[in-house]
């Protein structure tokens, strides 16, 4: 499986030809969907999904079954249940998780699936739900207004992965990027790369 970051919380899968998205939001290049062949969303907030993109591409998507996307466009969608398993662009996928990480005095509260690909990748989205299964390669959240470092950290140790990408990483600069660089490999080791936006592992 190739595994393509972009800016943010978004990430491209490809395997023998066929191409599966995960949260291609507002902040991340449209060249993410390029010849996509189905998308997934962990939650409505933008950062994650831009409605207005997706509405015109034609393709498979699936979002929580209790995602609110407003009426910005018409965008048919597969609403989809924790411990769902189902079939997307050929990939086998099992959402986990449901809610959102609390921000602060509970809000914001919405929809957050977890979605672990061919039983190997693992994209939380915005929460550290721990799948409770082997993951091969996980997508850590490595900066957010409902996150600290810390917690990203104990995180990626109880998942225990074999190989750790981080994400969600729009607002953090050079200096930022590098302190967090230094905590994940300092406390994660090896199986620690940041990859830059387009950069494939």
């Amino acid at each position: 499986m190739k595994v393509t970051k972009f800016t943010h919380a978004c990430v491209r899968l490809e395997h023998e030809g066929r191409v599966l998205v995960i949260d291609p939001g507002t902040w991340s290049e449209p060249r993410a969907l390029a010849g996509a062949d189905a998308v997934l969303v962990t939650h409505e907030h933008t950062d994650h999904v831009d409605v207005l993109r997706l509405a015109g591409l034609g393709v498979p998507v699936h979002v929580p079954a209790q995602a609110h996307l407003g009426d910005l466009a018409p965008l048919p969608v597969i609403r989809v249940q924790s411990g769902e398993r189902f079939t997307a662009a050929g990939f086998t996928v099992t959402a986990h998780g449901g809610r959102h990480a609390t921000i602060h005095g509970g809000q914001p509260d919405c929809a957050n699936l977890g979605y672990l690909v061919d039983d190997r990748l693992y994209h939380p989205g915005d929460s550290l739900h721990v799948p409770g299964v082997p993951v091969e390669t996980l997508l850590v959240p490595a900066q957010a207004s409902w996150l600290k470092l810390t917690e990203a950290i104990d995180f990626a140790h109880a998942v225990d992965p074999e190989r750790i990408f981080p994400i969600h990483d729009a607002q953090l600069n050079e200096r930022g990027m590098a302190s967090v660089d230094g905590w994940f490999g300092e406390t994660l080791g090896a199986r620690y790369r940041r990859l830059a936006p387009g950069e494939s592992a």
